[in-house]
């Protein structure tokens, strides 16, 4: 309780706020911009944080992760250009308000909505992550190197269309792991006799150039957009009472939805938007207005999408296991601050993670009044042209990755990483997948080598205990996911057809 109160206290200092303030700021404005994403904004930001106190580091990586999802909403209810896919969903009733003149009311109801929906995942951060972290002190070697497959196997499994491309980015990622020192015998390997990835490869510089360059590359393959036109609005983006009476039951069932499915790792804020406007839609007095520009449709999608925030960084925090590709990233920014994900996170480190958990709340607090009365001013970032936008991004990459270690190596190989990430996205393989594999590899790795060291070689000593058969269990399931969630996707289709007919 000591820990939890000093993280509050400790929240409101002023560097935290104004990083809390500015990290919401450019996380809408990323989010605003259609083709980037949360995770690049969140790679680009991890070289600023060196310089700042760790927890003041974490709370600027979460508030670019919160004002993202939140700013996808911006660009998907003014122009129908989702800014994220996480807000493919609310676009559908978004825009059709736009349309009809009320667009600020769907942006009032957007971050209200996502206001509410990630206060519901802060709740089920502060309950449920110390009770997972205690679990965790039961693992041992081979309870680690099963875990390491549960990771890759979920996020990969789930996150790609087939299990095949899915598992080929575990196994690149895993690859790629394999550089460096050899974690039992301490001799290099896969190094190409270059002193520079004794160490393994630069991993900041590998995410900057999988989620940043790699988007500059597909930016500038396709046509250059022009300045797009961006829709005034002159109604009031504050809701009435009687319209909040409305979505208030949504956005707490939403919220609920988004931070279990946030709590699934893999699942992510895209599948929890859409379950939450559906699940909206079913619970609606005023079913024939979805899809026609329902503030309750709206709602639905973006206070499922940010519960999924909170849900997402409980297991991200207590078991190593991000639950989507922006927590992969911003577990990068946790281990380059030296903090490893576990039971010392909520005693050795305690402080730190609570004030960390506090300023989750104040930044979703600062995302909310940055809404409601700067939606004016971030409506015009959509119409921000590619010939502006690629050459920001090529030049904040090169100096994030040289700003680590001021070597032009890492630079080269932000670069090399941004060529791969983009054959990745060209193939639809999944990059959170490499980045989780590059994390979970040496602990798999070392807790497989350990277990059988331990035990002279007896490959059975891995399946003792009943973690271990658990985490096989659910192994196994998350690698067949995609054909159940494949299936439903195409009865949710044959159904809507029928309705339409």
């Amino acid at each position: 309780m000591g820990d939890v109160l000093y993280g509050f206290i400790h929240a409101l200092d002023w560097i935290n706020l104004l990083a809390a303030f500015c990290s919401v700021a450019v996380g809408i404005t990323v989010g605003a911009l259609p083709g980037l994403s949360a995770a690049m904004g969140v790679a680009l930001l991890i070289p600023v944080t060196f310089a700042m106190p760790t927890e003041t580091g974490l709370i600027a990586l979460v508030g670019v992760y919160c004002g993202a999802i939140f700013g996808g909403s911006i660009s998907a209810i003014l122009i129908h250009t989702p800014g994220t896919p996480a807000a493919a969903a609310t676009a559908i009733d978004g825009y059709q308000l736009t349309l009809k003149g009320k667009a600020g009311k769907a942006l009032g109801t957007a971050v209200i909505a996502s206001f509410g929906g990630a206060m519901i995942s802060a709740v089920a951060l502060y309950l449920f992550a110390p009770a997972l972290a205690k679990l965790a002190l039961k693992f041992g070697p081979s309870e680690y190197f099963w875990l390491s497959i549960f990771g890759l196997t979920i996020i990969a499994g789930v996150s790609s269309k087939s299990i095949l491309k899915g598992l080929l980015s575990g196994a690149l990622g895993l690859l790629i792991s394999t550089i460096g020192m050899d974690p039992m015998l301490g001799r290099p390997r896969f190094t190409f006799d270059s002193m520079y990835l004794i160490s393994g490869v630069p991993f900041t510089a590998t995410l900057i150039g999988l989620f940043s360059m790699s988007q500059v590359l597909i930016l500038a393959e396709s046509k250059l957009k022009e300045s797009g036109i961006s829709r005034n609005f002159e109604d009031k983006v504050m809701l009435s009472f009687k319209e909040l009476k409305t979505i208030f039951p949504t956005i707490l069932r939403s919220g609920v939805i988004g931070s279990i499915t946030g709590i699934l790792p893999g699942a992510g804020a895209t599948i929890a938007a859409f379950i939450g406007y559906n699940e909206a839609r079913r619970f609606s007095k005023d079913k024939d207005s979805f899809g026609k520009g329902s503030i309750e449709g709206i709602a639905g999608a973006e206070a499922a999408n940010n519960g999924v925030t909170g849900g997402s960084l409980i297991p991200t925090l207590t078991l190593g296991i991000p639950g989507e590709s922006v927590t992969a990233v911003l577990l990068g920014g946790l281990l380059i601050k030296g903090l490893q994900p576990g039971p010392d996170l909520f005693t050795i480190h305690g402080k730190i993670t609570y004030t960390f958990f506090a300023g989750f709340i104040i930044v979703n607090i600062f995302m909310l009044g940055l809404g409601l009365f700067g939606s004016r001013f971030f409506a015009h970032i959509s119409r921000v042209p590619d010939k502006i936008l690629i050459p920001v991004i090529v030049g904040l990459s090169v100096v994030g990755s040289y700003a680590i270690h001021n070597q032009i190596f890492d630079v080269g190989v932000m670069m090399v990483f941004g060529i791969i990430g983009y054959f990745i996205k060209k193939f639809e393989l999944n990059a959170a997948a490499i980045v989780l594999a590059l994390i979970l590899g040496p602990i798999g790795e070392t807790g497989l080598r350990r277990t059988l060291i331990m035990n002279g070689g007896n490959i059975a000593s891995l399946f003792n205990g009943t973690i271990s058969w658990v985490l096989i269990g659910l192994s196994i399931f998350s690698m067949f996911s995609p054909m159940l969630m494949n299936k439903l996707d195409k009865k949710e289709e044959n159904l809507n057809k029928e309705m339409t007919k």
